[in-house]
């Protein structure tokens, strides 16, 4: 093969996309710290289903229009900084690609520097030993490698090589990789994308392994959310979902796109309504007893990219028999409450005021705290479920604010906010992102906020909270290792800072009171907050505030609150 035209870049995303599915489970495995929350092979899964979800129901002539709309569909499904990364690797391929009907190796190779050249863009520190790593090796390799008589499976075959022997060198250049023995698990991701394409090329097109939630790290079973509604919503209705790309007003027949009356028609229309404007198309997903209606609104304004229609009466039969779902919008959101996957007001959605936040949680008792803060909308995610990037744009539009402040409050989910920052920009919302890393950081910056302030000096206040406190966690190790002279145990309790480990307990209870210590500073200590999990009883939550008083009461204010938080049996901030 000489060229890969844009029916062969298809079949390479969805083989690509396929492939990592298989292997997801295990990509969730190459977990350096022995805690519940390995999800790099679910969030990179979830990200590129999303790309492949736009681009398999339609044929193609243009190679750059596959790569831009499966582009698109990452950068709406982008979760955790895996995800994103990934997002952006494909972005500055499909950059690569502009002007071209074809490729040929030596511009296949060209294009896939562009994406790591946009990759490394898109990350303030980049971090050797990554997956940022495996894309530049491998692409370096690969252009020097290529000559014009080079065929595509050569260039495939010797691209996934220089990825394999990329990823296998990451622990060398990331020491922690090397202490707990595992190479980099974005890293792995990336080289499982390679190989799925690879296969294609060599016409063994990667199906969808349907058992692979029997391998190791069981994912997250989507929840329907069509199925949790009730009869007398819409007679339940069908499920419609569709990428329009808008007409540039140069076609006979069709009417000027207005966003404002297009949302205005769709809610008066339907119910669970949630558009996403990306450049030259709008992604809309509504629940509509009439999507003929719907669809032939839509029309007025261009042409179909994609259509998906379900029957949720029929689905929700199914699923009282015990069958799987098929609506792929609530397969993307595993796991997340009806009202998270769906709910948009169905008031007009034009801005009302001035400033609004969004934050991210986890648990019924700190969403409580994060509310009588003022956050406007909770996007919920964590360590084992991170939100996307569309999440966060329906979370902003949500907030009927001009100005948007976004509280992540988790490191792996501060690029998927940043990167819905960067969709909404040309819109009518201006966002912001506060880099909260850690629940307590969030509070405490939450605490900062002023809804009636002025929008310069309300961020500035809430990004100077986040230097006041100091955090760290308590949860439970999930395999025997060792990690910088720290021995862990299967299924004891590890008191974190940060990301350094402050010892392993049997009990969770002197976990934290390890943690307590390692937090305090007697100097410049003044008010030590605990966040309880879902797993600690109310008799340990009234050990912990009794015993803590008891130590500290004198010297500083001890809070302790139930979070109700998943994973984690306590979260506590020093401030």
């Amino acid at each position: 093969m000489k060229y890969i035209d844009a029916k062969t870049l298809k079949a390479l995303y969805i083989s690509a996309a396929n492939n990592l599915y298989n292997h997801y489970p295990e990509i969730d495995q190459l977990n350096v710290f022995p805690v519940p929350d390995g999800d790099t092979g679910m969030n990179m899964n979830l990200t590129v289903t999303s790309g492949s979800k736009e681009i398999q129901n339609r044929e193609y002539d243009d190679i750059h229009e596959v790569a831009a709309n499966f582009s698109r569909g990452l950068l709406m499904g982008a979760r955790g900084n895996s995800g994103v990364i990934t997002s952006q690797i494909f972005r500055g391929f499909a950059k690569g690609l502009e002007g071209k009907k074809q490729i040929n190796a030596v511009e296949l190779a060209k294009a896939l520097v562009s994406g790591k050249e946009v990759a490394y863009k898109a990350v303030m520190k980049p971090v050797e030993g990554t997956i940022l790593t495996v894309i530049r090796e491998s692409s370096a390799a690969l252009k020097e490698f290529v000559k014009s008589s080079t065929s595509i499976e050569e260039a495939f075959d010797y691209f996934l090589d220089s990825a394999r022997k990329s990823l296998a060198h990451t622990p060398e250049l990331l020491p922690v990789l090397k202490e707990v023995g595992v190479v980099d698990s974005g890293g792995a991701g990336l080289v499982r994308l390679i190989e799925g394409m690879q296969l294609a090329v060599h016409d063994q097109f990667v199906e969808r392994n349907a058992d692979v939630t029997a391998q190791p790290a069981e994912p997250v079973v989507p929840t329907y959310a069509g199925a949790q509604l009730s009869e007398d919503e819409e007679g339940y209705g069908y499920c419609t979902q569709f990428i329009l790309r808008i007409d540039d007003g140069s076609t006979a027949g069709k009417k000027t796109f207005n966003e404002k009356n297009f949302v205005r028609f769709l809610s008066s229309h339907g119910k669970s309504l949630v558009t996403v404007r990306d450049e030259e198309i709008v992604k809309v997903h509504v629940h509509a007893l009439t999507p003929g209606m719907i669809l032939n609104y839509a029309q007025q304004f261009g042409e179909f990219v994609t259509i998906i229609i379900e029957n949720m009466s029929e689905e929700h039969r199914n699923i009282e028999k015990g069958y799987k779902a098929t609506d792929y919008l609530a397969g993307l959101e595993a796991g997340r409450k009806k009202e998270q996957i769906l709910a948009e007001p169905e008031e007009e959605l034009e801005p009302n005021k001035e400033l609004g936040l969004v934050a991210v949680s986890s648990g019924a008792g700190l969403d409580e705290m994060f509310k009588e803060l003022g956050v406007d909308v909770l996007v919920s995610g964590g360590q084992t479920m991170n939100p996307s990037t569309e999440d966060f744009v329906k979370a902003i539009k949500k907030t009927r604010a001009r100005n948007v402040l976004i509280l992540p409050n988790n490191s792996n989910i501060v690029m998927a906010a940043s990167q819905a920052a960067d969709v909404m920009e040309g819109s009518n919302i201006n966002v912001r992102v506060v880099l909260s890393k850690t629940i307590p950081q969030g509070i405490c910056s939450a605490m900062q906020y002023n809804p009636e302030g002025n929008l310069d000096e309300v961020f500035a206040d809430m990004k100077s909270a986040l230097k006041t406190i100091r955090s760290g966690s308590v949860t439970y190790a999930i395999k025997d290792t060792e990690i910088e002279g720290v021995h862990i145990t299967k299924g004891y309790y590890m008191a974190m800072k940060d990301k350094n480990i402050v010892s392993c307990v049997k009990d969770k209870m002197e976990a934290l009171f390890d943690l307590s210590e390692s937090l305090i500073r007697r100097d410049d200590s003044a008010v030590l907050s605990v966040y309880c999990g879902e797993d600690v009883t109310p008799e340990e939550m009234e050990q912990a505030s009794s015993y803590l008083n008891e130590k500290y009461g004198d010297e500083i204010d001890v809070d302790v609150k139930m979070g109700n938080q998943p994973v984690y049996s306590f979260l506590v901030g020093v401030e």
